[in-house]
């Protein structure tokens, strides 16, 4: 495993047919605040959170994930980063250098190993944030990503071996085998998981909410705004987060959670978590089972995106 010199994940940034529903949904039943539009593409904050963004929008006429972005310490950092992967073999779609998005930075885009672009920042300007208060359920940041994946140790090894993250715990299935592998890059029990899928793909984007009752808010909001709940409410053994799963309007997977499990990195051992046990996929009990219709709703699409840079 490579040094870790990525620090947290910023945000997350889709392109999307009908772009004017989904911003509708993210800015307004979501709870996201849009900072800026032009010509098609908004980028959308949450109100606690110091990143300028955590969701990229960008008009399309295919759906795909644009690019997942990751933060550093420092533009040295970036650079030396960059300098590992080209040593590694990695094609980047980028070379190290200004930024020109909200905040600014200095970083570079890749390819990962299933052909998601991917950017590394440093040195963004902080946006000016608050205090989420008691009862206010909207997200405070954006708390992690989940990856289709077709190779799922495949996937899993390179993010280790080339950006330094670590393997938190396991799920697995006694007639599927290794189903998803949750990673980190700090004491958060991952920023990121990788899902066995048919295709490379979106799983879902988790945001996480003030505490229980905001996140509870926040759930019963968005069903009773009509949009459609898959899975929760309820709460994960992996993680030990909440969950509530929905669609966004182009069958994107967004998740509420919140309590995300903050690790002891010296001491803690990887688990196996067998989620054919109702306990493990849900500790309280008061979420729908989870079935095969429901995890498939989580396949999402082919991602057009595969090994296609973004425009912008």
């Amino acid at each position: 495993m490579t040094a870790r010199l990525l620090t947290h994940l910023r945000h997350v940034d889709l392109a999307v047919p009908d772009y004017d529903k989904q911003l509708d949904f993210y800015s307004g039943v979501w709870g996201l605040t849009k900072v800026t539009e032009d010509s098609g593409i908004s980028f959308l904050a949450a109100e606690g959170s110091p990143e300028q963004y955590v969701v990229r929008l960008r008009k399309a006429e295919e759906k795909r994930l644009d690019l997942v972005s990751y933060g550093a310490a420092s533009p040295a950092d970036v650079d030396t980063l960059a300098e590992q992967l080209l040593a590694g073999g990695v094609q980047l779609v980028s070379q190290p250098g200004k930024v020109d998005t909200p905040g600014g930075g200095h970083g570079f885009r890749f390819f990962d190993v299933d052909g998601r672009t991917i950017e590394v920042v440093a040195d963004v300007e902080v946006r000016q944030h608050r205090r989420i208060e008691e009862k206010e359920a909207i997200p405070v940041k954006l708390s992690h990503v989940v990856l289709n994946s077709p190779d799922l140790n495949r996937t899993r090894e390179w993010y280790e071996r080339h950006l330094g993250f670590a393997l938190s715990d396991t799920l697995m299935h006694p007639r599927m085998g290794e189903a998803m592998h949750f990673m980190r890059i700090s004491n958060q029990h991952h920023s990121m998981a990788i899902a066995r899928g048919p295709h490379t793909a979106l799983h879902h984007v988790s945001f996480e909410m003030r505490g229980l009752d905001e996140y509870m808010r926040g759930s019963g909001r968005v069903m009773r705004a009509g949009y459609r709940k898959i899975w929760g409410p309820g709460r994960h053994l992996a993680g030990d987060n909440t969950f509530t799963y929905f669609l966004d309007p182009h069958g994107n997977t967004v998740e509420y959670t919140t309590e995300l499990e903050v690790l002891d990195e010296d001491t803690w051992h990887p688990h196996v978590y067998d989620f054919s046990q109702p306990e493990v996929t849900d500790q309280w009990g008061t979420a729908n089972t989870m079935n095969e219709l429901i995890a498939k709703e989580s396949f999402n699409d082919v991602d057009r995106g595969v090994f296609v840079a973004p425009p912008v």
